[in-house]
C-alpha cells in the first residue's frame, strides 16, 4: 500500500510534560477529504535490556506500574537522553535499576513502541556476561526489586500473564529470534 498523503493543515503542542508532549493536529483523509483531528504523543526513543548472567538467569525488576495500578515483572529498560545512543542508555539503565553490569550488549530488535498515536521507537538489548557490581540507584520516581529469573522460566511466566508488558513479550520474542539465528 502506497502511504496516503494524510495533509496536515495545523499543529499544536496540547500538553507538555517532562516525559512526552501530546500534539494535536489537524488533517484531512485523503479518502473522504474531511478534516479531522489526531493527536500524537511524542516521546523519547526507548530501551529495553535482557540482561543473562553466566548461570542463564535473567536480571529482571519489579515495580509498581501506575497505568495499570500494580505491580508489574518486567527487565530494565527507560528513556534515551538527548545526545545518548541507546546503547550506552542500555548499560546505564541496567547499572542504575539492578546493579548489574555486562560483559557485552548487543542490539537485537528495534520496534515501534505505539505507531497509532506515538512517534518513539523501543530498542531492544542483550546483556550477556551480567553481574552484580553496584546496589541499584534507580531514578527518584522508582521503586524497585531486583529478581533473578531462570531464562528456561520466561515463555511460561509471558502464557500465564505474570510477564504482560507488550514490549517486555517483545523483546523476549527478539531474543528468541537472535538466538534461533545465532544457532541456539
Amino acid at each position: 500500500m502506497t502511504p496516503p498523503d494524510w495533509r496536515k493543515l495545523k499543529s499544536k503542542t496540547v500538553l507538555q510534560t517532562s516525559i512526552f508532549r501530546l500534539r494535536r493536529d489537524r488533517v484531512v483523509n485523503p479518502r473522504t477529504q474531511n478534516e479531522l483531528d489526531t493527536y500524537v504523543l511524542e516521546c523519547p526513543d526507548w530501551i529495553n535490556i535482557i540482561a543473562l548472567t553466566s548461570d542463564k538467569k535473567v536480571v529482571m525488576v519489579k515495580q509498581f506500574r501506575h497505568g495499570v495500578g500494580r505491580v508489574t515483572l518486567e527487565i530494565p529498560g527507560g528513556v534515551v537522553d538527548p545526545g545518548e545512543l541507546p546503547v550506552d542508555t542500555a548499560g546505564r539503565e541496567l547499572l542504575e535499576e539492578t546493579g548489574y553490569k555486562a560483559g557485552e550488549i548487543i542490539p537485537i530488535g528495534v520496534a515501534d513502541s505505539q505507531p497509532a498515536y506515538q512517534d518513539n521507537r523501543c530498542h531492544t538489548f542483550l546483556a550477556t556476561g551480567a553481574v552484580k557490581v553496584a546496589d541499584p540507584d534507580p531514578d527518584d520516581g522508582e521503586d524497585l526489586e531486583v529478581e533473578l529469573v531462570e531464562l528456561a522460566d520466561i515463555p511460561a511466566m509471558i502464557a500465564s500473564g505474570k510477564i504482560n508488558h507488550g514490549l517486555i513479550i517483545a523483546a523476549f520474542h527478539w531474543l528468541h529470534l537472535w538466538q534461533e539465528e545465532k544457532g541456539g
